[in-house]
């Protein structure tokens, strides 16, 4: 494939700009979701006698949309890998933006039985549906637009939009959560939902502003002049082990993602802190999340990816029982403080995956590649934690197994990525690159 030209700075920083803000929506949406399912949907959607039970019911719910994620991934990574990049983004935004509203409005088991909890699982695996798209295509546009050296800079902006969604997700549940008890659930849980049509509005604006990609452009024209793009899955699947390093690289930032934010709301106020003390928590994590994403990316555009992601899963090894003694002193300040040394060393295995896994896949099959790794990885390492962090501590309330699953999902996506070859500066317009084994790693190369 012939090369791309060299960016225009001007429409990179408009194609960032889109890419940020429609992630930030989207991250809104589905991580709203999380919060609520810890603080609202088991009595509302799962009543019962026994308040554990209805809390893994709700989280559930939540696993289905994770379970949904590698779907849409193969779906829309398909298509985006026929159609084109932008469109397919400004689909999955508009699917995410009507399911989160619509959940919104939707009555609750007390009024409709079980029509309530079918309908929920129905919005949310929707949203499961176009967050599996949004991911990749934005991390696309952005890294077929960016200059080789700096894909990590670029990339690491357009991550931002993760802690940003979560952060205003966060700042909306913590509003409606000052409202009494009774009136929230009456009615004020709602309300975050509903503000996602205005978002939504706003998203598909910004959007419909951005080009298609020049590298997707130009593959596109080779294919119509007599080569053959293939089934972009196929092509995927004849080549499983680029596709199952991509996911175990993954399995670890999410699984800590899932323990420092959603499952954290159940445990910490399980030990005796108030929710607010938690959601303060949260918006001090989503803070050094905007801070650590953009550098440790840009640094894996100096260092490699591969040092960066593998320095953070052995900060999850090392952090992982000094975090959640932090958290069990019942101290507020110490709380916040493992929280956020718990979002430093996910940022720095989460941070270089936006380059790293792009870099991994031929333009023909990247977004489809790109999205199952990631997605799957989601669905490993974010879906079912929660629920196994639930089901280990539905008799007891130590810490401990906490931990170590902190830990052993570290050590996957430090084995994950030893054994995957470094990927930074890699020419984006060859159409299949290889992904051979990590080379040998020489005696303080990788100090």
């Amino acid at each position: 494939m012939t090369p791309a030209p060299s960016p225009d700075p001007a429409l990179l920083r408009r194609v960032a700009l889109s890419s940020l803000l429609g992630t930030v929506i989207e991250y809104y949406d589905f991580l709203l979701y999380g919060t609520m399912a810890a603080l609202a949907f088991g009595p509302l959607f799962f009543p019962g006698g026994d308040p554990v039970t209805g809390t893994i019911a709700a989280f559930g719910t939540l696993a289905a949309g994770y379970v949904a994620r590698p779907l849409g991934g193969a779906v829309f990574g398909h298509f985006g890998d026929r159609l084109g990049r932008r469109s397919m983004l400004v689909l999955t935004m508009a699917l995410m933006g009507v399911a989160s509203f619509l959940i919104g409005v939707l009555p609750t088991y007390e009024t409709i039985g079980v029509a309530a909890p079918v309908l929920l699982v129905l919005f949310r695996v929707v949203q499961g549906l176009a967050i599996g798209g949004e991911w990749a295509g934005a991390t696309l546009m952005v890294v077929e637009h960016a200059d080789p050296r700096r894909r990590g800079l670029w990339s690491g902006l357009m991550q931002m939009g993760s802690p940003l969604g979560f952060l205003l997700s966060t700042v909306a549940v913590a509003l409606v959560s000052l409202l009494p008890r009774a009136a929230f659930l009456e009615w004020g849980w709602r309300l975050p939902f509903l503000f996602s049509a205005v978002l939504l509005a706003v998203g598909l604006y910004v959007r419909l502003s951005v080009t298609e990609s020049p590298l997707f452009r130009r593959a596109v024209e080779e294919s119509a002049a007599g080569q053959s793009a293939g089934v972009p899955l196929a092509r995927v699947l004849r080549r499983p082990r680029t596709l199952l390093l991509a996911c175990g690289v993954g399995i670890g930032p999410f699984a800590l993602t899932a323990l420092i934010s959603t499952y954290m709301l159940t445990y910490a106020t399980g030990i005796g802190y108030t929710t607010s003390q938690v959601m303060t928590g949260l918006v001090f994590t989503s803070l050094a999340g905007l801070v650590s994403i953009p550098l440790f990316s840009a640094l894996s555009d100096r260092v490699g990816r591969r040092p960066v992601v593998l320095g953070g899963a052995a900060g999850v090894v090392a952090l992982a029982f000094p975090v959640y003694a932090l958290v069990d002193t019942e101290v507020p300040a110490l709380l916040v403080l493992g929280m956020v040394l718990g979002q430093i060393v996910q940022s720095a295995m989460y941070a270089p995956l936006g380059p790293l896994l792009p870099e991994l896949f031929g333009t023909r099959v990247r977004y489809t590649g790109a999205s199952l790794g990631y997605q799957l990885a989601a669905l490993v390492g974010g879906g079912f934690t929660p629920l196994l962090a639930g089901a280990l501590l539905a008799d007891r309330s130590a810490s401990t197994p906490l931990a170590v699953l902190a830990v052993v999902c570290g050590l996957v996506t430090a084995l994950a990525i030893r054994r995957t070859a470094e990927t930074r500066g890699r020419d984006l317009s060859e159409e299949d690159p290889e992904t051979p084994a990590a080379p040998p790693v020489e005696k303080g190369a990788e100090a």
